[in-house]
């Protein structure tokens, strides 16, 4: 008998794993990122399909927010701007087919004439958070991957109940894993809701092993204040920022934005309240008739698991394809797909100033091994690549050409490609843009030049333990 429940185990394993590569298979995915899951599935018994069921599932075409939804809220706004209108003297045909196709893959619209502000440290960015909150008469939304349950993120906590018990609606999302790392107590979030501000988190732990979608973060960072004043960027709510930790103080780029583009920051927030509240918020008063600015461009774009297009991935692939003079890049992680790196290389190759700053050392062994895997391919192509080593570079902000500027959550990997709920500002304006090459060149003196010659010379079990990150990378 035992003989035959261990055959019958045997055979249902076999099956099951058979029917797991063969919905792999199905789904038509990057054959790297398939190959590499039905490794996993064949090489590791038993744990291979815990972390497939966990970990692996495609849920793009399984949506998170259905489109009558997005309509009713895409209907709200009344400071998107017509595209076809835009003045093309401004632009080249590049950078028009750029707008174009952030438009089409993602549905996000042109908002022009903003004031735009660049926040590159810690102390600037909490302090203008902090400003605006403290000046908000109507309604506060605040969304952010972590809120530490520190210092800074205390004295937040603090503003948001004060403002709360003045009568200021206060809406906010958490990412249900990004802050449980970080130990954000339940007696944080009940002291909120006590005050009567509204918090939820983005897709929290389910038991059930099925319905579990911890591989997919909310990774995007929002505050909008009144419908009037909005931030993006790459910062969490923490002291790192400004006090550091085993890293050093944490560099990150954060973009202030007064008018239209809020629209494009509110829109996503409430999509996004939508999705953890199932309460859709259209009230007038949350789109406000802009103030007029600047003569620029603004696009907001989204994107994550429940898009029907890697929006953000393709917007800065084509946008370092419109350089003709330089492409600047911060990024904390840099592990590629494909198409970025061919667009890398391809830029480099053409006689465009590529330069790429990275940390000289990040947040994870694993993804500083998956990095330094691609040195070689971009430095032999022209790429200049810079270790960032007076703290951690954490920035995700992309310049382009005096023009182009790419401000936003979105890291240089698969994850964030594919598989965070992503928003990045696709900026277009001369002023923001010399802000962050002056940032950028300023950063330059706290780094460290990668020579071809280094990265070759590097020892053997070095190598190896690259490439095998390498290897597992698309499965992060």
């Amino acid at each position: 008998m035992p003989r035959v429940l261990s055959i019958i185990f045997i055979v249902l394993y076999v099956y099951i794993i058979l029917s797991s590569i063969t919905v792999v298979l199905l789904e038509n995915r990057n054959p790297v990122k398939s190959l590499s899951w039905i490794l996993v599935l064949i090489l590791l018994p038993g744990l291979g399909l815990i972390f497939y069921i966990a970990l692996g599932q495609n849920y793009r075409k399984k949506k998170f927010v259905d489109k009558k939804t997005i309509q009713h809220l895409t209907d709200r706004p009344v400071a998107s701007f017509d595209i076809s209108k835009l003045d093309t003297s401004l632009m080249d045909n590049n950078q028009l087919n750029l707008i174009n196709m952030l438009y089409r893959n993602s549905g996000a619209v042109g908002y022009a004439f903003n004031k735009v502000e660049i926040l590159s440290d810690g102390v600037s960015t909490f302090d203008s958070f902090f400003e605006a909150i403290e000046n908000a008469k109507d309604h506060i939304h605040i969304e952010f991957f972590i809120f530490a349950d520190d210092e800074i993120s205390n004295r937040m906590r603090e503003l948001l109940i004060r403002k709360a018990k003045s009568g200021v609606r206060v809406r906010m999302i958490y990412d249900y894993w990004g802050s449980l790392r970080l130990s954000m107590s339940a007696k944080f979030i009940k002291s909120l809701k006590d005050a009567g501000v509204y918090v939820h988190p983005f897709l929290p732990l389910r038991l059930r092993l099925g319905r579990s979608k911890i591989n997919y973060r909310n990774h995007r960072k929002i505050v909008v204040v009144d419908g009037k004043v909005g931030f993006t960027g790459g910062i969490n709510v923490a002291d790192r920022y400004f006090k550091g930790n085993y890293l050093g103080v944490w560099r990150d780029t954060v973009v202030r934005i007064e008018g239209a583009a809020i629209h494009g920051l509110q829109m996503q927030f409430l999509l996004d309240w939508h999705f953890v509240e199932k309460k859709l918020i259209t009230a007038e008063k949350y789109f406000p008739a802009p103030e007029k600015f600047g003569q620029n461009l603004i696009q907001i774009v989204s994107s994550g698991p429940d898009t029907d297009w890697e929006a953000i991935m393709q917007g800065i692939a084509s946008a370092i394809m419109s350089a003709t003079k330089y492409v600047y890049i911060h990024s904390p992680y840099f592990i590629p797909n494909e198409l970025v790196l061919g667009c890398v290389q391809m830029a480099a190759l053409s006689g465009v100033d590529v330069r790429l700053m990275i940390p000289k050392r990040s947040d994870s062994r694993f993804t500083d091994a998956s990095t330094s895997s691609y040195m070689g391919q971009i430095m032999e192509a022209g790429v200049k690549v810079l270790r960032y080593k007076e703290g951690f570079l954490h920035s995700k902000a992309i310049v382009i050409d005096d023009f182009i500027s790419i401000v936003g959550s979105c890291n240089m990997d698969e994850r964030s490609f594919n598989q965070n709920f992503e928003v990045n500002a696709f900026i277009y304006e001369n002023t923001a843009a010399l802000q962050l090459r002056n940032l950028f060149i300023r950063d330059m003196e706290k780094c460290e030049m990668l020579t071809l010659d280094e990265w070759n010379n590097r020892k053997n079990w070095q190598k190896l333990k690259e490439s095998c990150a390498r290897l597992f990378s698309p499965l992060q």
